[in-house]
């Protein structure tokens, strides 16, 4: 998730200060992302910096607001507009914790395997549970969120099978020495005697 992307989406629907823009952003996603509080200010900075959002005089509070700038709703308005592609996201660290089992000595992948679709069906039944406690009209991002998750874990236990059907089906290089062209000469010569 973007959260120059998510704040400016939140200031469009106008002024805030760096707390409400944490409390929004984790009501908007259920409290499945959570967002420190030296994200939202450090973020803000750097739109700020970047002509995005400008900053508003302290209330009595001491609370500094921001709002959205016209360049912030055009670049906005382009996130919306422009899909997310799969190069954008970052790497899936569990396809290469299996590539590197594969190839690290010792490690058991079935084990690494199994681990995974265990902790993954937890998710996925704790995620269910989450989408049932609530069908209040307001709750719909929320549960979009939640069913985006839920998509995730499915996906990912589907292809644990699939690593796990291929683990069954690979067979591991011979290790140790590789017989020498000498030695496979002579093999071959007593063959044919």
């Amino acid at each position: 998730m973007s959260i120059r992307h998510g704040l400016l989406a939140l200031l469009e629907r106008g002024q805030m200060y760096g707390y409400q823009l944490r409390a929004a952003f984790e009501e908007s996603t259920g409290s499945t992302w959570p967002l420190n509080i030296g994200q939202v200010y450090t973020t803000l900075s750097r739109l700020e910096r970047d002509g995005l959002v400008r900053s508003l005089p302290e209330s009595e509070a001491g609370q500094r607001p921001y709002e959205i700038t016209d360049a912030g709703r055009a670049d906005l308005a382009l996130w919306f507009a422009t899909p997310i592609s799969r190069t954008d996201r970052p790497r899936d660290e569990l396809a290469i914790k299996l590539a590197l089992a594969l190839t690290t000595p010792g490690v058991d992948v079935r084990t690494v395997v199994q681990n995974q679709r265990t902790a993954t069906m937890r998710t996925l039944q704790e995620l269910t549970r989450l989408k049932y406690t609530s069908d209040r009209p307001e709750d719909l991002p929320w549960r979009l969120v939640l069913d985006a998750m839920m998509f995730q874990a499915e996906a990912e236990v589907r292809w644990l099978d699939h690593c796990e059907t291929s683990l069954v089906r690979h067979r591991p290089p011979v290790s140790g020495p590789t017989p020498t062209s000498e030695a496979v000469g002579i093999r071959d010569e007593e063959a044919r005697r």
